[in-house]
């Protein structure tokens, strides 16, 4: 039975459908320094069953203090996190091996490759979620959403 579950979970949240969140969000995101540590956030509030329909939703007049204004929602976001780590390192390297991202070692910072956005399939919900962290901290991001990096 658990073979079946695995199966299952591994046909959700396989890091070839994934990928295409992160080189979205990288897009949008813009290269500042840390922004390697935003990565955990990526899939856990884009596939979240609110949060992700309110990104999708947003416009250029969003923010993350209407997006996210109901902080109770988030309750499971950090679970969600620590659930998602290791699709979200399978992703990175996934993304890193197909060019649509580069490290830079300098600022701990990834960020899209030029020609990268005809390589995937933009996905809305990134891209809006890194508009929205564009100009905000990363310790500030994780401040608000009340969550831990680890």
């Amino acid at each position: 039975m658990s073979s079946i579950i695995n199966a299952l979970y591994e046909l959700k949240y396989n890091p070839f459908d994934y990928g295409a969140y992160l080189g979205s969000f990288y897009t949008s995101v813009g290269e500042a320094e840390n922004n390697i540590l935003l990565a955990p956030l990526v899939i856990p509030l884009c596939s979240h069953p609110i949060f992700g329909q309110k990104l999708f939703n947003s416009n250029v007049k969003s923010t993350i203090w209407s997006i996210f204004d109901d902080r109770t929602k988030l309750y499971d976001l950090q679970e969600r996190i620590d659930g998602l780590q290791a699709l979200t390192a399978q992703c990175i390297q996934y993304c890193l091996v197909d060019d649509w991202l580069s490290v830079n070692q300098q600022n701990l910072s990834l960020r899209a490759c030029d020609g990268s956005n005809s390589a995937f399939t933009n996905q809305k919900k990134a891209k809006n979620l890194g508009r929205l962290f564009r100009g905000h901290s990363v310790v500030e991001i994780y401040a608000f959403l009340g969550v831990k990096p680890r």
